[in-house]
């Protein structure tokens, strides 16, 4: 094993944390450590992003369960808009971009670019509605309306199909501002939606692309480590902190990201 593959596998374990303690953000990681360190093509590289986080949730959803922080109704309510979403953009919509969106002289703008700035931009934007401070007069909103919350699904669904996102940085601020749940309990309910949309975005690139399954596997099997650890540990912070320090993660891996691509 090469440095640069002991550093993939150390990202690995760093993704389950992540997943583990706020809930999302493995696809965050996932996708530039694929495609900066191991040098696989954004478009493989957001299918991977997928299954690893996919699987990755799945366990963290369990974990979550046993200590109470899962709403299952709010998560499938969400959860079936947005699988159809991602279903639909990973099997027809990202394999018809085309190669070349434009191009102006000696520049082009690709496919692999524009799937990479994209990304950091949806990334951009969840980042401040997870930093800024949101005022509470100690009122209870009312739930909102199913047919709303399933447009917010379809559009999220549609979005982390396109990125290769779990989406579990777009749900949980979803989760906490449309359907006023705690933090502690959005970053468990949205497991369960980024399990099932993840998932099922894979199915359709399956169909797709060629899949490498033993580093897959193995790069799975470490991030799965990772999120068990980072459940345990997320008991011990609060969600407070939590909320602040995962936006503002995701404000510097965007930043990160638009420098990588424009450079």
């Amino acid at each position: 094993m090469d440095v640069t593959q002991l550093l993939g596998y150390i990202g690995a374990l760093i993704v389950g944390l992540i997943l583990g303690l706020i809930g999302g953000g493995g696809s965050i990681l996932t996708v530039p450590l694929l495609v900066y360190l191991l040098a696989y093509n954004p478009v493989i590289a957001t299918a991977y992003s997928l299954f690893v986080v996919g699987i990755s949730s799945m366990v963290g959803t369990y974990q979550k369960h046993k200590k109470g922080f899962v709403d299952f109704k709010i998560g499938l309510t969400f959860s079936f808009p947005s699988f159809i979403a991602v279903y639909l953009s990973r099997r027809y919509l990202v394999p018809g971009i085309p190669d070349t969106i434009f191009s102006f002289g000696d520049y082009a703008l690709t496919k692999e670019m524009s799937i990479m700035i994209f990304f950091a931009f949806i990334m951009l934007l969840a980042s401040f509605s997870m930093i800024k401070k949101t005022k509470n007069n100690g009122t209870t909103l009312k739930p909102q309306s199913y047919y709303i919350t399933f447009i917010q699904g379809l559009i999220i669904g549609t979005v982390t199909g396109l990125i290769g996102a779990g989406g579990g940085f777009l749900y949980v601020p979803a989760l906490v501002v449309w359907a006023n749940l705690p933090m502690k309990k959005a970053v468990g309910t949205s497991l369960i939606i980024v399990t099932i949309n993840s998932l099922i975005g894979f199915i359709g690139d399956v169909q797709t692309i060629d899949i490498e399954w033993v580093f897959l596997l193995s790069f799975t099997l470490i991030s799965v480590i990772g999120i068990i650890l980072g459940v345990y540990i997320s008991k011990f912070i609060s969600g407070k902190k939590l909320k602040k320090g995962f936006g503002f993660f995701i404000l510097i891996m965007a930043i990160y990201i638009i420098y990588k691509e424009l450079s």
